[in-house]
């Protein structure tokens, strides 16, 4: 196969693991930096320009690593190979779903997905009514768009919830509200999943003095096993999203697991170190399959 990997760095974790791991099963890989491509329309005929040459025709499967920061423009470029009849491991569309924490849960809720009570609003004059509708205080507070842990707050009493939930109205900075879960215990699990299957799962465990999980922010993780439950929840999310290879991150609570929070560029370093799964392999090994189903380009 020919094989791209969307990154903008190849010293990323992530992408060498991906990388390696193809290029030790005998398949040609090369890494995109999807920032430095163009996208040229032009007589019906697209074209994907990058370092000077078309290159919407090489790649069998792309890899999209895109980050929060570039989500639009990689989602352009996915869009474009897609369109073109190339396999893409995360679709376009799954892309900026995922990368919007409101339209996940939306959708998440839609199909009866578990996930904490959320509340979205805009409206800076009834802030008391909106901490009131998710039980009171404490609360979390989210950034839309954040990612690794932050711009997750925790506002342990109504007054600091009202304070920071209007400071963040004022700045037209767009938040999500949710139920603080305390049972959860500053836990929470990624499950890892490819083609319709969970490889990996891990359960990270915050720092004492943080509630934020995330191993970014300094948490710790070890394997865990997930129970058939968490396992649909993982596999379903994955589907709806139509995320072939994702992350997607679950808190236990006393009315079952519940969906946080949907990953399209799940990185491989935590949950590779701390399972000794080899996650990079499972990715190639899906692509090997659907190469061989011969059903990874449908160009006319």
């Amino acid at each position: 196969m020919n094989i791209f990997i969307l990154s903008v760095s190849d010293y990323i974790y992530s992408t060498q693991r991906i990388y390696k791991e193809a290029n030790r099963r005998g398949h040609k890989v090369k890494v995109i930096n999807h920032l430095k491509c163009s996208i040229k329309l032009t007589n019906g005929k697209p074209e994907i320009i990058y370092e000077g040459e078309n290159i919407i025709d090489i790649p069998d499967v792309i890899i999209p690593r895109i980050g929060a920061s570039a989500s639009r423009h990689g989602a352009a470029i996915v869009k474009e190979f897609e369109m073109n009849g190339v396999y893409s491991t995360a679709s376009s569309l799954g892309i900026l779903q995922s990368q919007n924490k409101v339209r996940t849960l939306q959708i998440m809720n839609r199909k009866n997905i578990p996930i904490p009570d959320t509340l979205f609003s805009v409206n800076p004059e009834n802030i008391s009514e909106q901490i009131d509708l998710l039980g009171g205080a404490p609360i979390i507070i989210k950034l839309q768009e954040g990612t690794h842990g932050s711009g997750v707050i925790l506002a342990e009493s109504k007054k600091s919830a009202k304070s920071i939930i209007d400071t963040l109205y004022s700045t037209n900075t767009s938040i999500l509200l949710q139920e603080f879960i305390q049972e959860s215990n500053s836990e929470d699990i990624r499950a890892f999943v490819v083609n319709d299957k969970v490889v990996s799962s891990m359960k990270r465990k915050g720092l004492e003095d943080d509630f934020r999980s995330n191993i970014h922010q300094g948490g710790s993780g070890f394997k865990v096993d997930l129970s058939p439950e968490e396992e649909k929840i993982a596999v379903k999310a994955a589907q709806y999203l139509n995320l072939p290879v994702t992350g997607v991150d679950m808190i236990r609570s006393r009315r079952g697991s519940l969906l946080i929070e949907v990953n399209s560029t799940p990185g491989l370093q935590g949950i590779e170190a701390y399972t000794k799964d080899n996650i990079a392999k499972e990715i190639i090994k899906f692509l090997e399959e659907k190469c061989s189903n011969k059903t990874l380009k449908t160009k006319s």
